[in-house]
């Protein structure tokens, strides 16, 4: 029998399982009932709009795509968007997913916290960024049943959410604080790191090795 929460199925296949128990191994309570909250209100959103997607895909992107605040892909200091991203990739090539199938999961989990591009893309890549929103931002809260809403912040409670995270960033970020140049994250570093200043672009233009 497949899972339904608020009358949403969870994909019932085992890529599904495995990205569930793994992210939950991988990451801590809160970032795992974020991101199965992602996944509902991502797919909540896109019956709303009439969208059709795949939602185990969705489901993929939703539960990898803040892993890299807490597992570093590698050692080479990158965004924690594209370690949550190449995590997630990695799972779905290693499981007989189809290289486009792998970039689109991707590129949904990439450009999460990009304003203004995702929403114009794939279903996949759309409704992860709107599901994003909609649990961090509250974006789009009003236009989602009220009822069902509850019902998944029941099974998934946000209990102190803001707060930690906010700290969860800041610790995912605080040894590699210029990958968040001209991110959203910036103004979190910024507003918790005592003496943290990104660099401007302004900067970067003036300080370029041209003469004019």
């Amino acid at each position: 029998m497949s899972e339904l929460t608020a009358w949403l199925d969870v994909p019932e296949t085992a890529a599904v399982a495995e990205a569930t128990a793994l992210v939950g191994e991988m990451t801590s309570p809160l970032i795992y009932h974020h991101s199965r909250r992602v996944f509902f209100f991502g797919l909540l959103h896109a019956r709303r709009l009439g969208v059709d997607l795949d939602p185990e895909l969705l489901y993929v992107a939703a539960m990898f795509h803040d892993v890299g605040l807490l597992t570093p892909f590698s050692e080479v200091e990158q965004r924690f968007e594209v370690d949550s991203a190449d995590h997630a990739r990695q799972f779905l090539l290693g499981r007989g997913f189809s290289a486009s199938a792998a970039e689109t999961v991707w590129t949904a989990i990439a450009l999460h916290t990009t304003p203004g591009i995702p929403g114009r893309m794939a279903p996949v890549i759309a409704m992860t960024h709107l599901g994003v929103l909609t649990d961090v931002l509250g974006l789009g809260l009003d236009g989602l049943g009220h009822d069902q809403v509850e019902e998944i912040v029941a099974a998934h409670p946000r209990g102190d959410f803001k707060n930690e995270f906010l700290r969860a960033n800041v610790e995912g970020l605080r040894h590699r604080p210029e990958t968040a140049n001209g991110t959203v994250n910036a103004d979190i570093l910024e507003h918790f790191i005592p003496g943290f200043r990104r660099t401007t672009t302004v900067e970067r233009i003036i300080g370029a090795p041209w003469p004019s």
